[in-house]
């Protein structure tokens, strides 16, 4: 029997050699082929949790955001409760804009979040109860107010039919001069008065009234002021003396005071005319309390 060829042996050796070296290299790619693809599996899984992350922080942001467009006023504990938010949001953001995040990172953001997203929900539960009980109070405070203001009305009301029947009452109490009387005299040397008719010979005169009964009237002492007109319609007064009627300054020409009891007396004024007597029709007015108390005329010849 004839011995194998050594050559032949050699060749053979050498394809083993490379079969192996080739399925070993294969084995190494395939390895690092499935560890890229994983690592890349896992970059693509960590970066997509990062954005979702953002987004969840972002609603998070807004939904304090909104607090400020609510007519709330805010207590200093629910202030400094939304400024520790805002300063967690802040941080959150600033790690999550980190080029890279270890699987540690990212559950720590995670939790974060969460812990985050629970604090917003009872700081809005706040926000809200906040809301509902200013709006009661508000609806509380218009209550009182329109009820305040339906008082001050009726007080206004009753302050002004008050004032209506002071005012009736004034001018039911009003003393009105009846049975007025108005001669001319002429006045001695003697201090006698004589009567006359002629306006050459008078000089003065004497108006004689009584009172109209009138129980609303104050029984106490009223001042009568008199006010006498020349035939020309020229009031006869001196400048100096004055009185106040309907908040209005007039002139008067003599002035009485009397005690008025409600009875029938008969009062009198005279007037002595600093001018002398023009012939015509003289007018009078009397008044007394801020009214006219009776009207009179006399014409001398």
């Amino acid at each position: 029997m004839q011995d194998q060829d050594p050559v032949n042996k050699i060749d053979r050796n050498k394809v083993y050699f490379l079969v192996i070296v080739i399925a070993a290299l294969l084995g190494i790619n395939a390895y690092l082929y499935f560890k890229d693809k994983q690592q890349s599996n896992r970059f693509v899984t960590v970066n997509t949790e990062k954005d979702r992350l953002n987004l969840e922080v972002e609603k998070i942001e807004v939904e304090l955001d909104k607090v400020n467009s609510l007519n709330v006023t805010l207590s200093e504990k629910l202030q400094e409760e939304q400024k520790l938010a805002r300063e967690k949001i802040a941080e959150l953001k600033l790690a999550l804009q980190k080029g890279q995040l270890t699987h540690g990172d990212l559950e720590k953001a995670q939790n974060q979040v969460k812990e985050l997203r629970e604090f917003v929900k009872n700081y809005n539960d706040k926000i809200k109860r906040l809301e509902t009980e200013n709006t009661y109070l508000k609806s509380e405070r218009d209550s009182l107010k329109t009820t305040a203001n339906t008082y001050s009305e009726k007080a206004e009301n009753l302050e002004k039919e008050n004032q209506n029947l002071n005012a009736k009452v004034k001018v039911g109490a009003a003393l009105k001069a009846a049975n007025i009387n108005i001669n001319a005299y002429k006045v001695k040397e003697s201090g006698k008065n004589v009567l006359v008719t002629r306006a050459s010979t008078a000089n003065k005169f004497t108006i004689d009234f009584s009172i109209v009964p009138n129980s609303l009237a104050e029984k106490n002492y009223h001042k009568v002021y008199l006010r006498v007109f020349d035939p020309a319609g020229n009031l006869v007064a001196n400048e100096n003396n004055m009185f106040e009627i309907d908040g209005q300054q007039m002139q008067y020409s003599n002035a009485i005071e009397f005690s008025y009891n409600n009875d029938e007396a008969v009062y009198k004024i005279d007037w002595t005319n600093p001018k002398e007597f023009m012939k015509g029709t003289y007018s009078i007015i009397l008044y007394t309390d801020g009214f006219i108390m009776g009207k009179g005329q006399i014409t001398l010849r």
